[in-house]
């Protein structure tokens, strides 16, 4: 008989931390969606004199995703999320099963996660989003003359990416990563998300980059279009490469 994860992170929780002042299971298990393989992804929030770290552990022959801060490390790790544009942890405690509570910390905790998602993410700066047309402008470029099918997929990734950054910060949504890249670009826009997906599915199927270029040109459009000649970008310190924001 499979264990119940739900109890698993729990025995875990209490073994590992019993002076925690909260803990939180996160992801799949909490949502719901867990298998038999699926990891499980806790929050723990410790004592001030603890240390904020990430650790991965095996318990009860399951992986778990340990992420632990004190109460500091939380709202430095908040402001991170935030300055990101991702709100990962704030996700985890907005939305996930409180294992541990001392003295109402989880719902504090929960409290603040949830400001800083009713809040959204901070809008891209126009030299940003300048950068971003450009690069997706010459990757879309790319995308179209490509004959090798390998740098083909390769441009394709990078004009998913560039393309969902837009559309996300024109809606003031949040961005994701891995799986959550498809689910936070179609909370943004379930359309138009659904269209870039669409076309990069298709063309990795089939090598036809035509679907893909369409959906990710409708989304420069809504920025201010393509961006080729009349570029110019100024150094001032450090910031985003050309070189990298073009895929080369």
């Amino acid at each position: 008989m499979t264990p119940d994860p739900v109890e698993q992170a729990r025995r875990l929780a209490c073994d590992r931390f019993p002076d925690a002042l909260a803990a939180i299971l996160a992801g799949s298990t909490a949502a719901g969606r867990a298998t038999a393989s699926s990891d499980l992804d806790i929050a723990v929030l410790i004592g001030d004199g603890g240390e904020t770290c990430r650790e991965t552990v095996r318990f009860e022959g399951r992986v778990v995703e340990l992420f632990i801060h004190t109460r500091a490390g939380l709202v430095e790790l908040f402001a991170a999320d935030v300055a990101a544009r991702r709100a990962v942890l704030q996700s985890m405690y907005a939305t996930g099963l409180v294992l541990l509570d001392t003295d109402g910390e989880a719902g504090r905790a929960r409290a603040l996660a949830e400001a800083d998602l009713r809040e959204g993410p901070p809008s891209l700066g126009p030299e940003t989003v300048e950068t971003k047309r450009y690069g997706l402008t010459d990757a879309l470029d790319d995308l179209a003359d490509a004959d090798d099918r390998f740098e083909r997929l390769a441009v394709a990734g990078f004009v998913l990416n560039a393309a969902a950054d837009l559309l996300c910060d024109y809606h003031h949504a949040w961005i994701g990563g891995g799986k959550w890249l498809p689910r936070r670009l179609l909370e943004a826009d379930a359309e138009r998300g659904a269209a870039l997906l669409e076309g990069h599915l298709h063309l990795c199927g089939s090598g036809d980059p035509g679907l893909m270029i369409d959906a990710a040109s409708g989304i420069l459009n809504l920025v201010g279009g393509p961006l080729r000649e009349g570029y110019r970008r100024t150094w001032r310190g450090v910031i985003e490469s050309v070189a990298a924001a073009c895929g080369r």
